[in-house]
């Protein structure tokens, strides 16, 4: 058994519809499709417990290479193999790594404006919405560069092509989900998407995956960052 309810490591269970729950963690009670089989709901604000140090670290950071920086956060004890603080973290390392690529943001400005964006995407977004929160923040952090509002006309394009690229990619691979891949293939085609639109080039690897072994649901081979791969 790998990591999943946080509480007792239980399998997750997704019900057909919305239920009052309680959150093991904080009480708080809202409206979900999620718990775990033994009943456990955990809030996305205690599943995210401790994620504003995104922004110190960021403003840290040197490399342009937005992989390297999520491999960073990945690391950190607010991260768990699932979970909706990758909505958060995919656009907040492009941020970082467009900004140190010569991209002219404040970086601190955007990033806080990440984070508050960022986590409106709730957990489950990829099952219930049809749009899985890795590449909406891919499609955030287009807009947030460009200063888009719904009244602009290029930075409003240029947002929606970032997003579709990124959940096209992600559709491409299939289910089911796995945070870590599909925040892999969405920071992978905004690297693309950035150089190809706005001229600024982060810098690019080859990406293998090591946290296969806490993913339930790894894809295995199947995996366009599995070893076996590469």
């Amino acid at each position: 058994m790998k990591e999943e309810c946080l509480i007792c490591e239980d399998l997750l269970e997704y019900l057909e519809k919305d239920e009052i729950m309680e959150c093991a963690i904080c009480h708080r009670k809202e409206s979900s499709k999620t718990r775990c089989k033994k009943g456990h709901y955990i809030c996305n604000a205690c599943h995210t417990e401790g994620m504003d140090v995104i922004v110190g670290m960021c403003l840290k950071e040197t490399s342009k290479n937005p992989v390297e920086i999520i491999e960073k956060m990945m690391e950190q004890p607010f991260c768990h193999m699932h979970g909706p603080e990758h909505h958060v973290m995919v656009g907040s390392a492009l941020l970082t790594a467009y900004k140190n690529a010569g991209g002219d943001i404040d970086l601190q400005q955007t990033l806080v404006e990440m984070m508050n964006r960022g986590k409106s995407v709730p957990g489950g977004a990829c099952g219930f919405w049809g749009a899985c929160g890795a590449g909406i923040s891919a499609g955030m952090f287009v807009s947030i560069i460009t200063k888009s509002t719904p009244l602009a006309v290029e930075p409003f394009r240029l947002s929606h092509l970032m997003t579709a690229k990124a959940l096209g990619e992600i559709g491409l691979a299939g289910g089911p989900r796995c945070c870590k891949r599909d925040s892999y293939l969405s920071l992978l085609a905004a690297i693309d998407f950035v150089r190809e639109h706005l001229g600024i080039e982060m810098e690019k690897q080859e990406t293998v995956c090591s946290h296969s072994a806490q993913n339930n649901q790894c894809m295995g081979k199947h995996c366009p960052f599995a070893k076996v791969n590469h």
